[in-house]
């Protein structure tokens, strides 16, 4: 068992190695080139502001479809009734005001890597000297049969946040008590590793409040997931027999979906019938990618680690879930970390300066109840071309934690949240 306080000095130094987290600003004599960004999540807009900081002369335009950005990471809060929706919501005004970045609300529809420009949904064209996307994910609708963006608005994925989250919240508040959620958790890869497992343990933190008598069912493609052993000890602890987790090998995957009618089929061929049914299904990278085609056959983008430069497509720089940067989760701690990485380059390419050597950290905390916090770490860097897990560095929560210490953990999620949220968005009104 690694030490929590190896853990935190392992990442401290990783923090410290990495000239990027408290970049200075350096005064220029004139505009040093144009950067735009698409996607205004924990990787983009780090990037926008980043730059921003390293080099105020360079113009930077960030294009995101909403002007407001909703964080998954603690929409699971809301979902089970310790947050309001507005809470999880950031604005771009910092961004704006304060660092002077272009905001432009629209989705972006195409890429021209060999022109350098990007294509708005209005059919407005926008020059680039360097492409930042942070797409996040997209659903694979041929992944599960019947399960597509109609069956969507029945049985929700909620796997990113905004009107999604909210009908999974308003069916969690009218189903009935002595009702069965339902959760299909997808095979790896995909957007934040623990969500599922987090996700289903603060609904039964409401059930337990509100509706003690409904279960919940897991029924999972993997016969293993983040951080487990923690997870159903915790369930166990807390909620008693309500959570019941269903893996690969006993027949957990799900191969068909009946929205209309709330039921599932597994490989096997059992159905089960749901009262609130959330489909998380496969994923890929996010639809602009692919547009600026910088994905392989995979749905993910190969990416240049020590840049996150595309190795398809020169130019064009990728960060966030849409990655293939494994070891590093596709969590939000991990994004904001790339987009860093990713702001120093672009800044160095554009001024015919060195990039320097990348590190990065990632904690993942996860809330099993509303005092009861565990989490895992990790630091990384680049080792013959590869991202790779440094020896030593990462770490869980301990097995035999007390309430104390549980109590603590959650705190630490609260502080982590606030602090990397302040980091890319900035002060929020209250």
């Amino acid at each position: 068992m690694i030490s929590r306080r190896k853990v935190i000095k392992s990442a401290a130094a990783a923090f410290a190695a990495t000239p990027l987290l408290s970049m200075p600003f350096v005064a220029r004599a004139q505009t040093a080139g144009r950067v735009v960004i698409v996607g205004g999540g924990f990787g983009g807009a780090t990037a926008a502001k980043y730059i921003k900081r390293r080099n105020p002369d360079i113009a930077v335009t960030l294009v995101e479809a909403s002007p407001r950005f909703y964080t998954c990471p603690f929409s699971n809060l809301y979902l089970g009734g310790l947050r309001d929706f507005d809470s999880i919501g950031h604005s771009f005004d910092e961004l704006t005001d304060t660092y002077g970045v272009e905001l432009i609300t629209e989705w972006a529809e195409g890429v021209d890597g060999d022109a350098h420009t990007l294509t708005l949904a209005s059919g407005e064209t926008l020059g680039y000297d360097k492409l930042l996307l942070s797409p996040g994910i997209d659903m694979r609708w041929d992944g599960i049969e019947g399960y597509d963006e109609a069956a969507a608005e029945l049985a929700p994925h909620a796997w990113k946040a905004g009107p999604q989250t909210e009908l999974l919240r308003s069916q969690l508040e009218a189903m009935d008590d002595g009702g069965l959620f339902i959760l299909s958790a997808p095979a790896d890869p995909f957007r934040c590793p623990p969500g599922p497992y987090e996700r289903v343990s603060l609904i039964a933190n409401y059930f337990k409040e509100s509706k003690p008598s409904s279960k919940i069912l897991i029924l999972d493609s993997k016969d293993a997931f983040s951080k487990q052993g923690l997870f159903q000890a915790g369930w166990q602890e807390l909620y008693g027999d309500m959570i019941e987790w269903v893996s690969l090998s006993n027949d957990g995957r799900v191969i068909r979906v009946d929205a209309e009618n709330l039921e599932v089929e597994t490989e096997f061929g059992e159905i089960h019938r749901a009262d609130v049914l959330n489909v998380i299904p496969p994923q890929k990278a996010g639809f602009i990618a692919e547009a600026a085609g910088v994905t392989n056959e995979g749905g993910w983008v190969p990416i240049n680690p020590e840049t996150f430069e595309s190795q398809q497509v020169s130019d064009i720089y990728v960060v966030g879930d849409a990655t293939i940067a494994a070891p590093m989760p596709k969590s939000g701690f991990s994004a904001n970390a790339q987009g860093k990485v990713a702001a120093s380059a672009i800044v160095a390419a554009l001024t015919g300066e060195e990039a320097p050597a990348p590190s990065w950290a990632n904690t993942c905390y996860s809330l099993i109840g509303p005092e009861y916090g565990i989490s895992v770490a990790g630091v990384y860097r680049v080792e013959n071309g590869e991202i790779i897990s440094v020896e030593g560095s990462g770490g869980v929560s301990p097995a035999e934690a007390d309430a104390e210490f549980r109590a603590a953990e959650a705190r630490y999620a609260v502080g982590w949240y606030d602090a990397i949220t302040q980091d890319i968005w900035g002060s929020q009104p209250a």
